[in-house]
């Protein structure tokens, strides 16, 4: 079956051949001027340059919207036009002269392919071409615009930093090395894109991951041959394991403290730009059920609205299918008062349970995404007002109970509490699995589809790692699951990372190591 079978991505081979500058100026400024359509692309800005004390001509160019034109006249075109009382260069140290005394900019370097001059100036670097030079120098000039750091909107907390990443890559690879502040945090890129080239930065401690997941996710990344990837959210897709399993395999986070935290047990991190967040992999159920906050606050404050948590997630995936079997097929179950309240208020309705639930589930997801694709300003007040008055307005028509707009009501609620994006869809999509199985077989279907789907739970992995892990298979680990241990009793890494060091810390006294 589709669902169960794990799927890679098509590769599609193109071989790009590398042509090289030579040293006649206006013949390679020609070839950079038809790699950008020029002029019918005003896009690509051209300076001709005379330079003095050289006694040579030189083009600058770069892309509009792309670069800092302050850094481009202050640190390439000034020194250029400079006269100088040096002695005269030699031809064959020229190149290197500009590059080490006269660019007073320290990312720059030497270019002898037209392709890597095209990627460079797309990236938002200047190009600087010199009569009589067969390379031209590329220097880092990038000035796309970008919005300041703000606090994070989806992962919001009451303790703890409020900062969250933006759509600059370099900017959300700076708040993750401000916490983490070790030489060995790498940071490796991986190109992606046979037309429109992205850079992945695949971070991850040295000393902590695995060298096997590590090459794993690079090589998923490397195998990617499409036009363009533009997004982490595309790239989740294209890495993915089994892209029609409901279990995520991926995790994304805008906090830049989470990313830390996942990093400092041996996870690894992919940015992008024009990405307003992180993508962490391998992970676990505990990675999707956690939120950052349950470290922030203190043991029993944290471990209290897990448990709340985890409840919300029962009642968001249970009951409507428990109301569903228990009024069809185990009616005796119930106190015969409230047996005879729920059958007195359905005496009049019109459509079977399970058409009912279906209504209200429908039209709770209809509410729900309305309340997302609106302005902010009128999100909830369409969320609220539409629920309030549909939810009447049914019972008044006798459409549907008011004791089963009671429980979709609790079911939507507790829905909320569930933190990560991808895990509370895939608990909606299988609430309605549910009510099918209920709806036909009552408990016994429920228990049947439980029991295939709890098989496959602990069966999947994400990169190598079992999704139900540490607690199946078994892996020592600081039992940081449902509940997690005081601070200073978290001092081992999950065994399931394979991580390098195991140990945060040394082992208390008295504490067994699994």
């Amino acid at each position: 079956m589709a669902f169960f079978k794990k799927t890679t991505s098509p590769i599609q081979d193109k071989q790009n051949k590398k042509e090289f500058f030579t040293n006649d100026l206006l013949m390679n400024v020609d070839k950079l001027k038809m790699e950008f359509s020029y002029p019918i692309n005003h896009a690509l800005k051209l300076r001709n340059l005379h330079l003095p004390f050289y006694k040579k001509d030189a083009t600058i160019l770069f892309v509009e919207g792309t670069v800092d034109i302050n850094l481009i006249d202050t640190h390439i075109v000034k020194p250029l036009l400079e006269e100088r009382a040096d002695d005269p260069i030699q031809e064959a140290e020229f190149i290197t002269v500009i590059l080490k005394s006269i660019l007073t900019i320290t990312s720059a370097k030497i270019i002898k392919f037209k392709q890597d001059a095209v990627k460079d100036l797309v990236d938002g670097n200047t190009v600087i071409l010199i009569e009589g030079l067969d390379a031209v120098i590329s220097v880092e000039t990038t000035g796309f615009e970008k919005r300041s750091i703000t606090e994070a909107n989806a992962e919001t907390v009451i303790k703890g930093p409020k900062l969250s990443f933006i759509e600059s890559a370099a900017t959300n690879r700076s708040l993750i090395r401000n916490l983490i502040r070790d030489p060995k945090l790498m940071t490796e890129t991986v190109s992606i894109g046979e037309r429109a080239r992205q850079e992945v930065s695949v971070m991850y401690l040295q000393e902590l991951a695995d060298s096997e997941t590590v090459e794993k996710v690079k090589s998923r990344i490397q195998e990617i041959k499409v036009d363009t990837v533009l997004t982490l959210s595309r790239l989740e897709q294209h890495i993915e394991e089994r892209p029609s399993s409901l279990l995520p395999s991926t995790l994304t986070t805008e906090r830049p403290d989470r990313a830390a935290s996942f990093l400092m047990e041996g996870h690894i991190i992919l940015v992008m730009e024009n990405s307003p967040d992180v993508l962490i992999v391998p992970v676990t159920f505990w990675s999707l059920f956690h939120t950052v906050e349950d470290q922030y606050l203190r043991m029993p404050y944290g471990n209290f609205i897990r448990i709340i948590r985890l409840i919300s997630l029962l009642i968001a995936l249970f009951t409507p299918a428990f109301y569903i079997a228990i009024t069809t097929f185990h009616a005796e179950m119930l106190p015969t008062d409230l047996m005879l309240a729920i059958a007195a208020t359905r005496e009049k309705m019109p459509f079977p349970v399970m058409m009912e639930i279906l209504i209200m589930e429908i039209t709770f997801e209809i509410l729900r995404e309305a309340g997302v694709r609106v302005p902010n300003t009128l999100g909830p007040t369409i969320g609220i007002v539409g629920a309030l008055i549909l939810g009447q307005a049914a019972v008044e028509a006798n459409i549907v109970s008011p004791s089963l707009v009671i429980v979709v009501a609790v079911t939507g609620l507790a829905s909320f509490t569930i933190p990560d994006v991808s895990l509370n869809i895939a608990v909606r999509i299988l609430r309605f699995v549910l009510l099918i199985t209920a709806n036909f077989l009552g408990f016994f279907g429920m228990s049947i589809f439980l029991g295939f789907f709890i098989a496959y739970f602990v069966s999947i992995k994400s990169f190598g790692v079992p999704f139900f892990a540490p607690l199946s298979p078994h892996f020592p680990s600081s039992k940081d699951m449902l509940v997690r241990p005081p601070v200073w009793k978290q001092w081992l890494r999950p065994y399931s990372m394979s991580p390098k060091d195991r140990a945060r810390a040394p082992k208390p006294e008295g504490n067994a190591e699994s």
